[in-house]
């Protein structure tokens, strides 16, 4: 395969909601450049980017899949991704890597809940994007109104370089850029090339106008050649252009029939003429504050945005040439670990299908396998200083327990969940000491459906998934005495100790207690949160201060299962103001056991309360769709701080108990067709209800 330099390689990532139409889009580029001699289709299961097997059951994008096409002496490195955002990994890898953002719009329905999320990411990361409003020539299309919602997305920054026009018939496209009208056949494919039609003129001649102004806006020496000749020639405009795309300035609009492979070579030309490559853009910062030069000269950097597993390669690890030149069986050190890595194999992939190469050069995408220590978000380079900032991804929104339905499986799904793990760094697996399971966290049902299909199809594992459990804290809400003898005589050396305690609700800066002697002070910060702050009483030598670590030690042993739930206690204090011990008998076991029934005793004396965790959850939502929403919340236990108006949504947010979000992913997805989202993160620990307390105790009886 011909090797491109830096500045004839155009790497632009397919986003939009879902059935925008990317795939096909990506398809037909393919296709219309000769790399394919037929296209694929969805339906037919035989895309470039759609070919894995769940994508063919779903006919549905589910991994963000690279490949690329060739136009006119470019390379144009091509990323398809899904449209749902419960794969929103896929896409933010994608997106950081890519140097344009090609945003996918459906002509019937404008943009869409998905379209705006993924803003919202491309907007972050202040990326060069255009707009295709795509299916201009199906029923229901309606280019005007997409553009008008493109337009409320982005601003006044959208601007117009094509339109759509039926003449006689016949599908159009006039293009205010080259001032040209392509008329396509039934077919698609290469259009007839015409003169705007007179009925038009007026109409491309201010959309005309409208460019040129917007192009001479983002340069000072354009905007003096259009002071001076009223206007700006086609490359004047297209320099324009991309310095407005570049500053995130400019958004062009462009139209297409991808199924029909209808305005697909213009968008090309386009592409490689207009849209940014990697060497226009601004030098990047390493984390350690070095300058990344994209310069082929320079040292290499490779920054690894995707890792998969196929059955018959292995491990593959998809990387962008940041820096320098990569060459085949070069030694690069992972900055992450300090591992040496050899390149083995080196190619670019589309789809499942591979091409080797022998080197690679700043810019582009590659693929390589068989590396022994490094994964997604991984620098590797010849020197040190350059490690690239890796990808921010979204918390997730969804936790289950999972096991494996055969126990004998138990370690070969520890193995395939880490490996799961690396591929999308999206799911997250933990193990909690407290509950004693295992919990996988992901973005959302569809994703855990898709998590539960490879388990089960590529790793041959069945999965079982449940609620998991909801790791409650055990208080007191007043004060409790109580004092326990433990005696225990079999012949010999017996067991003796008696304490004397009162336990009290503890709180940040409270007052020391009063009428007591303390002679000591121990504050312990509890693993699981809170505090056990323990007072030395002892007056008179009643017990030995030798004890008193055993009488602690039993404490923690009831703090550890709490007498109502099992569940961790916490936030008490416990003065130990008496007690007995024998000069034979006493030892610290004994004092450990006294002080345990005693804790015991004293706080089921002491009002005791069940805390549970919550969150603080931040849903946005269309505005005709509020009430619904606060009402699913509002029969979770959810209490509503505020709402916030943002265009038309109204983002609502509430503090939730965990144990009321089980399910509450797909709740939303139901009520709201999918146009809301959701993110949480922990709060508090708030008093549980007096019925659910109840209702808890007895499930642990």
């Amino acid at each position: 395969m011909k090797i491109y330099d830096d500045k004839h390689i155009k790497n632009v990532v397919f986003v939009g909601a879902h059935n925008s139409g990317k795939t096909t889009l990506a398809e037909t580029m393919q296709f219309e450049a000769g790399i394919l001699n037929r296209r694929g289709s969805i339906e037919n299961k035989n895309t470039v980017s759609d070919y894995h097997e769940i994508e063919h059951e779903r006919q549905t994008s589910v991994f963000a899949t690279p490949l690329h096409t060739e136009w006119r002496n470019y390379k144009i490195n091509i990323i398809d991704t899904p449209g749902l955002d419960d794969y929103i990994g896929e896409i933010i890898s994608s997106i950081r890597v890519s140097d344009t953002i090609t945003m996918v719009i459906n002509a019937k329905y404008g943009v869409e809940i998905g379209t705006e999320i993924i803003w919202n990411y491309i907007d972050k990361y202040h990326k060069p994007t255009l707009f295709v409003v795509n299916q201009i020539d199906q029923n229901l299309a309606d280019f005007e109104a997409s553009y008008k919602s493109i337009k409320k997305l982005v601003g006044n920054s959208a601007i117009k370089i094509q339109y759509p026009l039926k003449v006689a018939g016949s599908q159009c496209i006039i293009d205010v850029l080259k001032m040209k009208m392509y008329k396509f056949g039934k077919e698609g494919g290469k259009p007839e090339k015409l003169e705007i039609p007179e009925n038009q003129q007026a109409i491309a001649n201010q959309l005309h106008n409208e460019l040129v102004e917007k192009a001479a806006e983002n340069d000072e020496d354009l905007m003096e050649l259009f002071f001076e000749k009223g206007t700006l020639n086609e490359d004047e405009m297209r320099a324009g252009i991309k310095a407005g795309m570049l500053n995130h300035d400019v958004f062009p609009v462009f139209c297409v029939s991808a199924i029909n492979d209808m305005g697909t070579g213009r968008l090309m030309g386009f592409i490689d003429n207009v849209a940014p490559a990697a060497a226009d853009l601004k030098p990047e910062q390493s984390v350690e504050g070095n300058e990344i030069k994209r310069d082929k000269d320079a040292a290499p950097v490779l920054f690894v945005f995707k890792t998969i597993y196929q059955p018959n390669l292995g491990q593959i690890n998809f990387f962008k040439v940041k820096a320098g030149e990569v060459h085949l069986n070069d030694k690069l050190i992972n900055s992450s670990n300090g591992e040496t890595e050899t390149i083995n194999q080196l190619f670019i992939m589309d789809g499942k299908n591979k091409e080797a190469v022998q080197k690679l050069s700043t810019g582009d995408i590659g693929a390589t396998t068989k590396l022994k220590f490094t994964e997604t978000n991984d620098t590797l380079a010849t020197e040190e200083g350059f490690t690239i900032k890796p990808i921010q991804y979204p918390d997730a929104r969804v936790t289950k327990a999972v096991f494996a339905e055969n126990v004998k499986d138990e370690e070969k799904l520890s193995d395939s969940l880490k490996r799961l793990q690396s591929q999308d760094p999206t799911i997250v697996i933990s193990y909690s000491n407290e509950t004693k399971e295992t919990l996988l966290s992901c973005q959302g049902e569809l994703h855990l459906a898709t998590i539960t299909w490879i388990l089960e199809n590529m790793y041959g594992i069945k999965a079982e998934f449940k609620r998991p459990k909801i790791q409650y804290r055990e208080t007191i809400q007043r004060s409790a005495t109580a004092n326990y003898r433990h005696k225990k005589q079999s012949g010999g050396s017996g067991q003796f100790a008696q304490v004397h305690i009162k336990i009290e609700p503890w709180q940040e800066e409270m007052p020391e207690p009063e009428g007591f002697n303390i002679r000591g002070k121990e504050v312990l910060t509890l693993p699981w949160g809170g505090k056990l702050v323990f007072y030395n009483c002892i007056v008179g030598g009643a017990i030995d201060t030798r004890y008193l670590p055993a009488v602690v030690k039993g404490i923690l042993e009831v703090m550890e299962a709490g007498p109502l739930t099992n569940s961790f206690a916490r936030d008490v204090r416990v003065l130990l103001y008496d007690g007995k011990m024998h000069a034979v008998d006493s030892n610290d076991i004994s004092f450990k056991i006294a002080a345990a029934h005693a804790f015991k005793e004293a706080f089921l004396k002491a009002n005791p309360r069940l805390l549970e965790p919550t969150k603080e959850i931040y849903v946005k939502v269309p505005e005709q769709m509020v009430g619904n929403v606060m009402t699913e919340l509002q029969s979770r236990r959810s209490m509503i701080l505020g709402i916030e108006t943002q265009d038309n949504y109204q983002i609502l947010k509430c503090i939730t108990p965990a144990a009321e979000l089980f399910g509450f992913s797909s709740a939303l997805r139901s009520i709201t067709q999918g146009k809301a989202t959701f993110s949480s993160q922990f709060s508090s620990y708030q008093t549980v209800p007096a019925n659910v307390q109840k209702e808890l105790i007895a499930q642990k009886v």
